[in-house]
């Protein structure tokens, strides 16, 4: 019988086996697919993927609840190893200003309905700018857009908060508009 979150908290607290087995069985997948689509390389993934559980289960005194999920509280945890990982093996890559991004507003439905066209060339591209965008931006849109995350479970595992967090999506998808904008001319 599978054990409830309460139980597994309970039992990795306790030092039990059984509830760190459990943990890994039921938060492995979401935490490597996350970390994956960060870290090109597989094995670097599976690392920090172990990584994250290691200091879980290290940590699992600080967990709170009442603040997230233990599905979020692993992706935090996962976010930060990832972003320090990134930041001793990729040089600094700095982002672009916001105050150049486009001369004309769009609407947020607007943007959405340009970035989202099933055009194979626009998404091969829309993935090779996301490669090229800083750790954190890349993560941001990653979290948002392939893990499907709600804006505050996104601010938790980030450590911001929602609201400059929704401008920040929106300034990254904005730069990515007038990228796309500028490629097509």
């Amino acid at each position: 019988m599978a054990l409830t979150e309460t139980e597994i908290i309970g039992a990795v607290r306790e030092g039990r086996h059984e509830g760190q087995t459990e943990m890994v069985g039921r938060y492995a997948e979401r935490v490597f697919a996350m970390i994956v689509r960060q870290v090109s390389d597989v094995m670097d993934a599976q690392e920090l993927t172990q990584d994250t559980f290691l200091r879980a289960f290290s940590h699992i005194d600080s967990y709170d609840a009442r603040k997230a999920s233990l599905s979020t509280w692993l992706c935090r945890i996962a976010y930060r190893l990832t972003l320090d990982f990134q930041k001793r093996r990729r040089p600094q890559i700095i982002s672009m200003e916001d105050t150049s991004v486009l001369q004309t507003d769009i609407t947020d439905e607007q943007l959405e309905a340009e970035l989202s066209t099933g055009r194979e060339d626009r998404i091969r591209r829309l993935e090779q700018m996301m490669d090229e965008l800083p750790d954190d931006e890349r993560m941001l849109l990653t979290l948002y857009y392939f893990e499907d995350l709600p804006l505050a479970e996104i601010a938790y595992i980030m450590g911001i908060e929602a609201g400059p967090l929704a401008k920040r999506l929106y300034r990254i998808r904005r730069k990515l508009y007038k990228k796309l904008k500028e490629d097509e001319r």
